[in-house]
């Protein structure tokens, strides 16, 4: 039951932080912080027995009549997951405890961070395609709360209604693909789905019950044509970027489609429309990211692509592209992050997020500019860093994928150019922001950010350097 309880923990814990923000912003801080080492505890404690072999579950009965249990597993993919939802959210409690103004209502804040984080450990835990659904729709929910917590801006307003417009409507679409696919196997658990295999591809009402799941995930990856929600989503305070919309929310589609992957990939209207989609949307996102001035925007465009790369994997339908795609998941969560809360750091320091304002930053905060160059450097693919890998993965697979003959040349061309968008993008963040000018003409006079707010992007710098040595 430690798994459920995994999950209970941080909804319960949502309650915690208001209160305790009536004391301090420290204490509301540390409450905060509680459920998310308490979870991570939860879930690190079946390692063993998952090396062993064993498939740690828990299953309460819920509305059985439905074919709906609180049922919940922990495999190698959920494993994963979890530790970045966990793991990057207690880095993301540090960071909005000196990011957030004093006059902000941090507790609230908190509140509406730990319900997300349950909504998403309680997703990727789930052994019922259905609870899966729930807790999907309550990432979208909450969702919009983090990105709506500036309520006071109208932009902030607009992007949280648009994100939850457009999460909310994939979300049915998936429902309905889900109801059918439950149909077709005769039950909504996991394992039934994935004992199933392939041989669920022979019924008629596969394809449309594959068409609505891959609505709700694209809607929720941000995949072209729905990917509009996510730039504007920008206007949320830094950390929920952080956290949101690097690490989090937007892996929602591609867990999604990485965990159905084994019974619905193979066939041609998965790889078709999978694989398209990604590749548009990873060649489309790259090239509106060198376009950007706004340091956010620039990295939610560059979110954009990489989350393209990934359903382009996944579109591959081969084992070894699979492995890449979830190796990526895991880099791509690092080093965005990081950036994020780099340029967090530099709109806090300078009062400006404009690229063409930002210069010569690196005389006045050279460790922030250290980190932010590693962190770049593993998003451009840079040897020994961790994107480098994943990415010299993606450029062998996109060679050596089976497609058509018109596909065999387009795709390795399509990867290679928006590798090369993705070194510009990556360069011109690093140099207009830390070498070009005399770092003067901003809003407020740059300097380094204090030792505790630094420490987060640090621990994820740290580990782009390690997993990519």
């Amino acid at each position: 039951m430690t798994l459920a309880l995994s999950v209970l923990v941080l909804f319960a814990g949502a309650l915690l932080p208001p209160l305790a923000a009536r004391y301090s912003r420290r204490l509301a801080a540390v409450v905060a912080a509680l459920p998310f080492v308490t979870a991570l505890a939860l879930v690190a404690q079946h390692v063993p027995a998952l090396n062993a072999g064993t498939l740690p579950k828990a299953r309460i009965s819920w509305v059985p009549q439905l074919g709906l249990d609180l049922a919940f597993r922990l495999d190698g993919l959920s494993l994963l997951f979890a530790i970045l939802v966990l793991g990057i959210g207690l880095l993301i409690v540090l960071y909005a405890s000196y990011y957030l103004p004093r006059d902000d209502k941090l507790g609230r804040f908190f509140g509406y961070l730990l319900v997300f984080a349950g909504a998403m450990t309680g997703l990727v835990l789930s052994d019922n395609l259905l609870l899966m659904v729930v807790f999907w729709e309550l990432t979208s929910i909450s969702s919009f709360l983090l990105i709506g917590y500036w309520s006071d801006q109208r932009a902030a307003r607009d992007a949280a209604q648009l994100a939850l417009g457009v999460t909310g409507a994939g979300g049915l679409a998936l429902l309905a693909g889900i109801l059918l696919l439950g149909s077709i196997i005769g039950s909504f658990e996991l394992d039934a789905l994935l004992s199933a295999g392939r041989s669920i591809h022979k019924d008629a009402r596969f394809v449309p019950a594959l068409l609505l799941i891959l609505i709700g995930a694209f809607s929720k990856s941000a995949q072209v044509p729905l990917h509009f929600w996510l730039p504007r989503a920008m206007a949320a305070p830094t950390p929920v970027s952080a956290y949101l919309h690097s690490a989090t929310m937007v892996k929602a589609g591609v867990f999604l489609l990485a965990r159905l992957h084994p019974a619905l990939s193979g066939n041609d209207v998965w790889i078709g429309v999978v694989g398209t989609v990604g590749l548009v949307t990873m060649l489309g996102g790259a090239y509106a990211a060198f376009l950007q001035d706004d340091l956010k925007g620039l990295l939610a465009y560059s979110t954009l692509s990489h989350l393209g790369l990934i359903v382009l994997l996944l579109g591959f339908s081969t084992p070894d592209a699979s492995i890449a795609a979830v190796f990526h998941i895991l880099n791509h969560a690092t080093f965005k992050a990081s950036l994020f809360m780099a340029a967090g750091i530099i709109d806090h320091e300078t009062g400006t997020r404009d690229i063409r304002k930002l210069n010569g930053l690196f005389r006045h905060m050279p460790r922030t500019g250290l980190l932010a160059i590693i962190a770049a450097a593993a998003m451009a693919g840079v040897p020994l860093l961790n994107g480098f890998l994943s990415k010299e993965m993606f450029f062998a697979e996109s060679l050596n994928a089976e497609l058509p003959w018109a596909g065999r040349f387009v795709v390795p061309l399509c990867a290679g150019l928006a590798g090369v968008f993705g070194v510009t993008y990556s360069l011109r963040f690093v140099h207009a922001v830390f070498f070009s000018g005399d770092g003067t003409g901003m809003p407020k006079t740059p300097h380094e950010p204090p030792m505790w707010m630094r420490l987060p992007v640090e621990l994820l710098a740290i580990l782009c350097l390690a997993i990519g040595i």
